[in-house]
C-alpha cells in the first residue's frame, strides 16, 4: 500500500505575536515521529518556497497558521478551502497587474491559487488554524504568543497527528457542514 505524501506546512511571522502560531507548532512537531511520507516544514513567511513545495512533492497539504474567524483566542479550527483555489480551475485567476506571490511574504490563499494556476494537483488541502489575539498595531513587534494561543499549541499538535493518522489510514472524510466538529473542546471544523 502506498502512503500519501503529506506536507505539514507551518506558516507565520515570529515578529507578529500570535501570527507565529504555525512556527511554534512546527517546533513542537520537529522531534515527534511521523508516518512514512509525512514532512513537517516551517515555511515562516516564504510563500514562494511553499508554492514550489506544493507543486512538487505532496498529495495532501495541511497548512498550519493563525486564522482569525471571530471566536475566542486559542480556538482551533480545521478548515477546507473551497475547491476553486485548490484545483486547476477557470476561477483560479489573478487580476492583471496584481502579482500572485510576494517573494518576501506569505498569503496562503494566493499560494494555493498559484499552485492551481501552475497545474498543481493536490488531492486535499486542510488548514489547521488558531484564533489569534488581535494584534496591537501600536507596537512594531510582538515576539511571543499570547497565553491563549500558546496554550493551544499542544492541542494543535495532537489534532495534526490525528488528522495525519486518519488521512494515512483512509478514514478522513470531509465534513458535511460547517458545524461538524473533529474533536471535543475548543475545536471547530469549518469550510472557508
Amino acid at each position: 500500500m502506498m502512503h500519501p505524501r503529506i506536507l505539514i506546512a507551518c506558516i507565520g511571522n515570529i515578529f507578529l505575536g500570535d501570527d507565529a502560531f504555525g512556527v511554534e507548532v512546527a517546533r513542537k512537531l520537529a522531534g515527534r515521529p511521523m508516518p512514512q511520507g509525512v514532512r513537517v516544514v516551517d515555511f515562516g513567511i516564504r510563500g514562494l518556497d511553499l508554492t514550489y513545495a506544493l507543486l512538487e512533492d505532496c498529495d495532501v497539504a495541511i497548512l498550519v497558521d493563525a486564522a482569525p474567524r471571530g471566536q475566542a483566542p486559542g480556538t482551533l479550527y480545521v478548515i477546507e478551502p473551497p475547491p476553486q483555489i485548490r484545483r486547476d480551475s477557470p476561477s483560479a485567476q489573478i487580476a492583471p497587474g496584481n502579482p500572485i506571490i510576494d517573494a518576501h511574504g506569505m498569503d496562503p490563499a494566493k499560494v494555493l491559487q498559484a499552485v492551481a494556476m501552475m497545474g498543481g494537483g493536490l488531492r486535499q488541502v486542510l488548514v489547521v488554524g488558531c484564533e489569534p489575539m488581535p494584534f496591537n498595531s501600536d507596537e512594531d513587534m510582538q515576539m511571543a504568543l499570547s497565553p491563549q494561543v500558546a496554550a493551544a499549541v499542544p492541542a494543535a499538535v495532537e489534532l495534526i497527528e490525528s488528522l495525519v493518522q486518519k488521512i494515512v489510514s483512509g478514514e478522513y472524510s470531509p465534513p458535511l457542514n460547517s458545524s461538524e466538529a473533529l474533536m471535543k473542546g475548543d475545536v471547530t471544523h469549518g469550510i472557508a
